[in-house]
């Protein structure tokens, strides 16, 4: 049960985090300014998904990684780390920083180097989610490879 909860939280948050990522580089690339506006209050709002998720992916996971050892177990945990750390300190910040600006039509360069910022943390987290993934299904025994191989 234990293992579904990990594996359903961290689809989950990978679908969240792809949603936003792709939704904001549609926004600015496609549509006006109401619609940018649109999207990052809905950001703000699918927070309340994926920090759940986020954390029920690592709490889930440190469970299942209990007595276990290896490099993949020490990657997965490090990534997870990192993950939360971008996560509190930039991602949720940004995302409030630039709810907050385009509701207010202030749409300048401050607003996009904040979005710049938040699109690079943003393909980071994608990045290690994904490689997570991939970790998890090798040491499931899904994927090629090993507890102790790359």
């Amino acid at each position: 049960m234990l293992k579904r909860i990990h594996v359903a939280a961290g689809a989950l948050a990978l679908l969240t985090l792809l949603s936003f990522w792709t939704s904001s580089v549609w926004v600015e690339c496609f549509q006006d300014e109401a619609s940018v506006a649109a999207v990052k209050g809905t950001i703000v709002k699918g927070l309340f998904v994926l920090v759940p998720a986020m954390a029920a992916a690592g709490i889930t996971g440190a469970s299942l990684s209990k007595g276990r050892g290896g490099m993949l177990v020490a990657r997965k945990t490090r990534r997870m780390r990192i993950l939360a750390a971008i996560g509190a300190l930039l991602m949720i910040p940004a995302a409030l920083f630039l709810n907050s600006k385009a509701t207010a039509g202030e749409m300048d360069g401050l607003f996009y180097l904040v979005q710049a910022l938040e699109l690079t943390a943003g393909a980071l987290q994608i990045r290690f989610m994904i490689l997570n993934v991939r970790d998890g299904l090798r040491m499931s025994g899904h994927l090629g490879g090993g507890l102790n191989h790359d």
